[in-house]
């Protein structure tokens, strides 16, 4: 492979990959706090896709100025998801877990093909296929909003888990739900807010990829399966470990495309998930990191 060919496929892995560490900082931080595996987290990206493609077909916002609305609307769907269905099980048998949020997947596709069918949508705006030139490498204009968007986005969330009050008692929660209780954290809010604020991160996700993607009401699923990799490749509940695993699997995924074809670019995903189970099953980073 010449340089300048392997230069841009990295540019090009770290693009996706940035996309994959901030669905994945979602999934992992929901992990974190209430050890539940959700099921339906790539159905939020999918809500963030559809309603910044609402926004934009009644309004004409861009799809970027439309990222704060979809976090609200959506964090305000996870809260009540977590609020109304979740916290009921959190006690419960993980199956019921497992089942209760297949459940909500399901039922969230199905609302979604009902309303607006299940043919696919696109965004289409003036700068989709521009780019930059930089040092021989063409960046995608929007790719390159989405990786530093996605970069800023956790870099964000990771600054308000360490030094801000709300975020400490995230962490608290994280390390000992008793001993949180017992310095007077309200448990069942830090639940309420995590979920949040992992459905709103993750449908922010799926606004920066509206103007390269096509959405249909099941993409988030695809997503989901990648997030799974990424957050058990950096270690369950680690946040910096899902940031690093987003990075390497977009990696992963574009350098095996390159050379054996796009078809086959989630094998080699599934490769790397399989060998990191057997050689290192607590993942990359070793440790949940509070």
């Amino acid at each position: 492979m010449r340089p300048d060919i392997f230069f841009q496929t990295l540019v090009n892995g770290f693009f996706i990959g940035g996309i994959y560490a901030l669905v994945s900082v979602g999934l992992t931080l929901i992990y974190g706090v209430m050890l539940i595996l959700n099921f339906a987290h790539g159905e939020f990206l999918m809500l963030g896709m559809y309603i910044t493609y609402g926004l934009f077909t009644l309004f004409g916002m861009d799809p970027y100025l439309s990222v704060p609305i979809a976090a609200i609307i959506v964090f305000l769907i996870g809260a009540a998801i977590q609020r109304g269905l979740v916290q009921r099980v959190l006690t419960a048998h993980p199956l019921n877990q497992i089942v209760l949020l297949l459940g909500v997947s399901t039922l969230m596709i199905g609302l979604v093909q009902f309303f607006l069918t299940a043919e696919a949508r696109s965004i289409h705006v003036s700068y989709e296929t521009q780019v930059i030139v930089l040092w021989g490498l063409r960046l995608s204009i929007p790719r390159l909003i989405a990786f530093l968007a996605s970069m800023v986005i956790s870099l964000g969330l990771f600054l308000f888990l360490q030094y801000t009050k709300t975020g400490k008692a995230i962490r608290a929660v994280s390390q000992s739900r008793d001993a949180a209780l017992l310095m007077g954290v309200n448990v069942k809010f830090i639940y309420l807010l995590t979920f949040g604020i992992g459905a709103a991160v993750t449908a922010v996700a799926g606004v920066f990829l509206t103007p390269n993607y096509k959405m249909i009401p099941t993409i988030g699923q695809s997503f989901s399966v990648i997030a799974f990799v990424v957050v058990v490749l950096g270690t369950m509940g680690n946040f910096i470990g899902a940031f690093f695993g987003g990075l390497i699997i977009g990696v992963v995924e574009v350098v095996a495309g390159y050379f054996l074809g796009g078809d086959v670019k989630i094998i080699a995903s599934m490769l790397v998930f399989i060998l990191v189970l057997l050689f290192k099953p607590a993942g990359l980073f070793g440790r949940k990191s509070a």
